[in-house]
């Protein structure tokens, strides 16, 4: 008898043991998932994330088992160009969704399935297909009551007429979803949305996009400015009267309303006194415009005066610096500067035509490449995306450039980093060299104090902070421009713009 009630209990614990290991793996199905898609391995993800859907489901799990099927369902198209297995499970999916769900938890669901759908027919340019599933989308999305699949739909909206060249409508729609946003004062998340919108355009390559996508960004940030102010102004307007409030409850005494009165009152003669001055103020402004434009105009000229002066003593300086031992840190320093100084001065002051001349891309940007090789960290990935073809350029301002920039990468990507140097086609007649490396980056307020020249006081031993304000000179005299790319957040990315 004890011996069938010792049988009995082991029994009843590996059944257990059994159970728990099996829900354990279960479970899991996700995690592993995850695991071989950061290896890599996409089928056995895409496997895994499929047993994974169905797990869920099985389990009344509906919110993840349809993130683990939209994700096998990437998987299809986005690695693989298998549409038509994407499309199938696509369908499973929608039909346990209608098995499990009703009412609006549905119809979100189920937008997200077909804006999959929009996203593959995008992919292989059937733009009557997607605009059938962008129709879908707008149902679910009414269904559901989300303001955020609403917003969400706009934004998929306006990519789609970007796309296809409709830019009016893309504007419309794009404007549509800023101005609920701005309405609602999700400012930020209006600037994630045209960052975003601007990021897909370079992704795709869409210039359109690109283009559209900067201009509502720079609109949209000069209206926004204003609202900002205007939503400070009435904060203080209301935190003002709630303090009014608060001291007409607790200060019910005759005195305390006469000190008020008497605060209130001095407060109006100030503002009187100041918008008198500054009615004064205004009209000497006016007075005085003529007179600062001329003004302006001989500053102008005193300038160029200015620059060539310093070019000439610079000029003048160099034989006596060129004497003097260069192995003196002060002295290289001082050399340095001096011939700096003269570049900038030449630069600022000319006003003689760039010269451009046919350039092999691919073998000129490898040979600038080559020439920083022996100066970066050990593990450092050197890589060169420019195309075999020709442009014109001005070889000597754009080689100071790139190698000025290379150089700089070189010093500051950390071992085992990247180094990239890529030319694209932006136009008939525009085109830019872009340098980019996965260092510390320079912080955003920084962005434009880097090409100022004579900024701070440094020390010259440790550079004289001239080398990035004389490449925008250059850029600039070859009707193009210098600047560090706002999106790119992995390092830092320069961009050289040109024009022929």
């Amino acid at each position: 008898m004890r011996k069938n009630v010792l049988i009995l209990l082991l029994g009843l614990c590996f059944c257990c043991v059994f159970v728990n290991a099996q829900e354990t793996a279960e479970s899991s199905f996700k995690e592993r998932a995850d695991g071989e898609y950061k290896k890599g391995n996409f089928i056995n993800a895409r496997a895994l994330y499929i047993r994974a859907f169905e797990d869920f489901f099985n389990k009344g799990n509906v919110q993840e088992g349809v993130e683990c099927g939209l994700k096998a369902v990437g998987l299809y198209y986005i690695k693989d160009t298998m549409y038509k297995e994407g499309f199938d499970l696509l369908h499973r999916i929608d039909q346990k969704i209608d098995a499990k769900e009703k009412g609006a938890a549905r119809a979100a669901l189920h937008y997200r399935t077909y804006k999959e759908r929009y996203q593959m027919y995008m992919k292989i340019r059937k733009g009557e297909f997607a605009m059938e599933q962008l129709g879908k989308m707008e149902q679910y999305a009414k269904a559901s009551d989300n303001d955020s699949l609403k917003n969400d739909l706009l934004y998929n909206k306006t990519i789609y007429y970007y796309t296809y060249g409709q830019n009016d409508k893309g504007n419309a729609t794009f404007k549509e979803m800023a101005d609920k946003l701005t309405a609602s004062k999700e400012y930020d998340k209006v600037d994630k949305a045209y960052q975003t919108l601007i990021a897909n355009g370079r992704q795709s390559n869409n210039i359109i996009l690109v283009n559209q996508g900067y201009k509502s960004y720079i609109a949209w940030k000069d209206s926004v400015a204003d609202l900002k102010v205007a939503d400070e102004r009435n904060a203080l307007k209301q935190q003002i009267a709630t303090h009014e409030e608060t001291i007409a409850e607790k200060d019910s005494s005759l005195v305390a309303r006469q000190a008020a009165i008497i605060g209130l009152s001095i407060l109006s003669v100030i503002l009187a006194v100041a918008l008198v001055l500054g009615a004064l103020v205004l009209m000497r402004f006016i007075a005085l415009t003529r007179k600062q434009k001329k003004n302006i105009r001989i500053l102008t000229e005193n300038n160029a005066l200015k620059a060539k002066f310093i070019s000439n003593i610079s000029a003048q300086l160099e034989p006596t610096l060129q004497k003097l031992d260069k192995g003196i840190p002060e002295v290289k320093a001082l050399q340095d500067f001096s011939a700096h100084i003269q570049t900038l001065s030449e630069l600022e002051s000319g006003d003689e035509p760039v010269e451009l001349e046919e350039t092999q891309l691919a073998s000129f940007c490898e040979g600038l490449m080559e020439q920083i090789s022996n100066k970066v960290k050990s593990g450092v990935v050197l890589k060169v995306e420019a195309p075999k073809m020709t442009a014109k350029i001005n070889k000597e301002y754009v080689s100071h450039i790139l190698l000025h920039l290379l150089n700089n990468a070189a010093e500051y990507t950390p071992v085992g980093g990247h180094i990239t140097l890529e030319y694209k086609k932006r136009g008939a007649h525009k085109h830019q060299f872009l340098v980019s490396d996965s260092g510390c980056g320079i912080p955003e307020e920084k962005h434009e104090d880097v090409f100022k020249p004579f900024l701070e006081i440094r020390d010259l031993t440790q550079g004289d902070g001239l080398g990035l304000p004389i490449c925008r000179q250059m850029a600039l005299k070859m009707n193009g421009d210098l600047d560090i790319d706002p999106v790119f957040k992995k390092g830092v990315r320069f961009v050289l713009h040109l024009q022929d």
